[in-house]
């Protein structure tokens, strides 16, 4: 088979893990006041259902690497799909809260490892000049997967049942296991170091308190001495996993990489826009439900204007960070970008259908745009060999980050509402929690601004008149 069809063969495959991932969340968002009203609980405590598995993520995707380098990519890929999959059935037969977080949680080991193996078998197949446009065939399947979910998600939920949300993706599982077995390669890296399990131990702990004390701020449950407790525990365990990873030759979180300036950068700047990313998913379709009073079905169809808006940008971002590099696009297109997310904030009932849309599609155009660039620029200067530590590092952070987002528009949207006196959201204030999480993104411009002139110039191809030699 020829070069360039085997590759694009591969990229795809190794896509359906992140198809089945972002239609799986962009269905969930869209469902999640109707689950609710199964449940009998208030929509708000519905985060619970997505951070429970970004948290998961958060906690197994450190082992990722080191995992696929002892197994074999192609097998840990296969298993993490259908694991993922087995946690879809489960929560599709939940009949609670607690047991829908538990498959979730199920779910996102399987994620965990499915999403950043994906990622490593294309970075370690993909020379560096042509990973922009890798990265585009990618991210096709995972594009269409948002561009699908939230009308996908509105129909079965108004006439079917939310149950079907999980159900859907057990056919793509399958597929996607039998089409790996036929078309990519097992490889696997030596073992130089024993598997970091005090590591995984510590950061596991340290990420999971931290996490659901912020998941306990955002809802307001529980007394704030156990919310601060678990907080404290969770900084106390980040403090012990710091000291183990200066003493340990392989630590299942590697700091050591954040001495990289593109990475470290991209690490720091990134995090904070996801903040943003991980908001607008969760805010958007419960405003439009909640606050405009629309179906869930109709809301699916406002809200895929942004996935749509992704989907668009892909056949740009070669030559727009040709002709403008790294560092131009991500300051000044990171500030566009989260502009047109704070407009979302003045989004009412009496607005045209097309001017939310048209909102919508260029937001998702300029903010996939930035994401596009944040995960081609942070490896731009990895050696190969750290490559499954880098990705396991920086996937880690990024979905320690979109839910960070939720959690932080969740308690944005709560505190709102405890501020007016009100017992349900209002548009009001859906309007505050925008203006936060933007607020929070508009800093990652003047980090990026850190970055050389000739940032990521292997990968782009872009050349600065006044570059100076590093």
């Amino acid at each position: 088979m020829p070069n360039t069809p085997h590759f694009r063969t591969t990229a795809l495959i190794v896509a359906s893990a992140l198809f089945m991932e972002q239609l799986d969340g962009t269905v969930l968002a869209t469902a999640l006041p109707t689950m609710a009203q199964t449940f009998h609980i208030s929509p708000l405590y519905m985060s619970v259902a997505l951070t429970s598995y970004l948290l998961s993520l958060a906690i197994f995707i450190p082992a990722s690497g080191k995992i696929a380098d002892r197994f074999g990519a192609c097998k840990v890929f296969c298993s993490a799909i259908a694991i993922f999959t087995l946690g879809s059935i489960l929560c599709g037969q939940a009949g609670n809260l607690p047991v829908l977080v538990i498959a979730r949680l199920l779910q996102g080991f399987g994620g965990a490892l499915m999403v950043p193996v994906a990622r490593l078998i294309l970075f370690r197949s993909v020379p560096k000049e042509e990973m922009i446009a890798a990265m585009a065939w990618f991210l096709v399947p995972a594009l269409i997967g948002p561009v699908l979910g939230p009308p996908l998600g509105g129909a079965i939920v108004t006439y079917l049942s939310w149950r079907w949300i999980f159900y859907i993706n057990i056919p793509i599982g399958l597929a996607g296991v039998v089409l790996a077995l036929l078309y990519i390669k097992d490889e696997s890296e030596p073992i130089r170091a024993r598997f970091d399990w005090l590591g995984l131990v510590t950061s596991g702990v340290s990420l999971a308190c931290l996490m659901f004390g912020l998941e306990m701020i955002s809802r307001g449950v529980t007394s704030p001495y156990a919310t601060l407790s678990l907080i404290g525990i969770g900084l106390v365990g980040g403090g012990i996993y710091l000291l183990h990873a200066k003493s340990h030759p392989a630590p299942i979180l590697d700091i050591r990489l954040m001495r990289i300036q593109t990475f470290r950068l991209s690490v720091i700047a990134g995090s904070l826009t996801r903040i943003t990313g991980g908001a607008l998913p969760f805010l958007l379709p419960m405003m439009m439900q909640l606050g405009f009073g629309m179906s869930a079905a109709h809301s699916g169809l406002i809200t895929f204007a942004g996935a749509a808006g992704s989907l668009l940008m892909k056949a740009s971002a070669t030559p727009i960070l040709r002709r403008f590099g790294f560092r131009a696009t991500l300051v000044w297109n990171g500030l566009f970008a989260t502009g047109c997310v704070a407009l979302c904030a003045a989004f009412r009932p009496e607005w045209p259908l097309a001017a939310i849309y048209g909102v919508l599609l260029v937001s998702g155009f300029f903010q996939s745009l930035q994401f596009t660039a944040y995960n081609t620029i942070a490896y731009a200067d990895i050696p190969s060999q750290r490559m499954g530590d880098a990705i396991s590092f920086y996937t880690t952070f990024q979905q320690l980050m979109l839910s960070l987002g939720i959690c932080v528009s969740a308690a944005a949207l709560h505190l709102s509402v405890l501020a007016s006196g009100r017992q349900h959201a209002a548009l009001a204030d859906f309007t505050t929690a925008f203006l936060v999480v933007t607020a929070i993104s508009l800093l990652a411009s003047p980090v990026c601004a850190r970055l050389p002139r000739n940032a990521g110039a292997a990968m782009s191809g872009h050349r600065a008149s006044d570059t100076k030699p590093r």
